[in-house]
């Protein structure tokens, strides 16, 4: 089957999980039409008269197209009339704009999260990320609508639902297998890393509010600063830095290897977010070897088995300090099981999921159903 796959915001962990899945699938041939990532509202807006006008040049039409939540689907379908009328289409909502926290000083716009669902009305079938994604949308997205004076539709809520269900991100892994040999062994004091993108809804500040708290202590551990960065200068970072010189081994963008590297080397991976719809850079890190601290909410409890969840979930900031400052003086790896749960997430297992998922969309629409 030929799928193409529009991706208006190919950078990051979009950009990994459209080239992976066109690598690993085994049952399709997957197209990618790209558009630079960057200017996230304006995708959402132009990206597709963008896409619409590259359909001219399009001699054959896909068997399927796979849009992810950065596509205003119904503007791209009117866009394009007739061309797709009965051309099966599957939303992948890697993030949601529904219940996305708000930057600082940010007020309340519907517009985007009221996108997402006119997306997800207009498509066959909508995958999401996690569970816990899932759930909040559709928890969110009655208050969304009842915002509206009339017409609000609240009826197509467990319309949508129904044709939703979950479909992980798929993940690199074995790339990683291949850096293990070339990284350093671990080493005392031990390795914290921090390897999520340096954004307010992850809360940096409160990672290194936890660090500094240890370091006042004369608790050992070194520190590796990694993850993207949007920003010219993220003044956390630049407070981090500063603080913590004496103990960074590295600060700043990593390419490939040096972040794999980076991954074999840390002991500890901490999470401080507010918002994580999946978390491949805890997954990375805990299939690399790390010790995760996440807390006892979003996403995470789905990723970590129930009987480990003790051991890594922790319930507030004092907890945090706490467990953080008990792995560091006693540095100790994961349990083997931790480590097999990760494995599911890699290509070679995800990748039939999405090509059988793809398959069945496909084949609900040709059989009308």
């Amino acid at each position: 089957m030929r799928v193409v796959l529009l991706e208006p915001y190919f950078t990051g962990s979009h950009r990994a999980w459209a080239e992976g899945y066109q690598a690993a699938s085994r049952e399709h041939a997957i197209e990618i039409w790209p558009m630079e990532g960057r200017f996230w509202k304006w995708r959402m807006h132009g990206a597709a008269l963008e896409l619409a006008s590259r359909c001219q040049g399009m001699e054959q039409d896909p068997d399927l197209l796979l849009v992810t939540d950065m596509v205003n689907l119904p503007y791209f379908l009117g866009l394009t009339r007739p061309r797709f009328a009965d051309t099966p289409i599957a939303a992948y909502f890697h993030e949601t704009q529904l219940s996305y926290p708000l930057a600082p000083a940010a007020s309340h716009d519907l517009t985007y999260g009221f996108m997402n669902f006119m997306t997800g009305l207009c498509a066959d079938w909508v995958f999401f990320n996690s569970a816990f994604h899932r759930e909040q949308f559709f928890d969110e997205l009655p208050r969304l609508l009842k915002h509206f004076p009339d017409y609000n539709h609240l009826e197509t809520v467990p319309q949508l639902r129904a044709k939703s269900s979950v479909l992980p991100v798929g993940c690199d892994l074995r790339r990683l297998d291949a850096a293990r040999e070339h990284a350093p062994p671990r080493t005392c004091p031990p390795l914290v890393l921090w390897n999520q993108r340096w954004e307010y809804d992850k809360q940096p500040e409160v990672f290194f509010r936890a660090l500094a708290i240890l370091a006042e202590e004369g608790v050992p551990f070194r520190l590796a600063l990694a993850g993207e960065n949007f920003r010219q200068k993220p003044q956390e970072f630049l407070q981090a830095k500063e603080a913590f010189a004496g103990r960074l081994v590295h600060y700043g963008h990593a390419d490939a290897e040096e972040y794999a590297r980076l991954l074999w080397q840390a002991d500890v991976v901490v999470s401080t977010a507010i918002h994580e719809f999946f978390g491949i850079a805890i997954v990375e890190s805990i299939y690399c070897g790390a010790w995760p601290l996440l807390p006892k909410r979003l996403v995470y409890p789905e990723l970590i088995p129930p009987s480990l969840h003790e051991a890594h979930l922790y319930e507030d900031f004092e907890d945090l300090v706490r467990r953080l400052r008990q792995i560091l003086l006693n540095p100790t790896p994961p349990a083997p099981a931790l480590r097999e749960a990760m494995r599911r997430y890699d290509w070679a297992c995800m990748a039939p999921e999405y090509d059988r998922a793809l398959t069945a969309v496909y084949a609900a629409r040709a059989s009308g159903s």
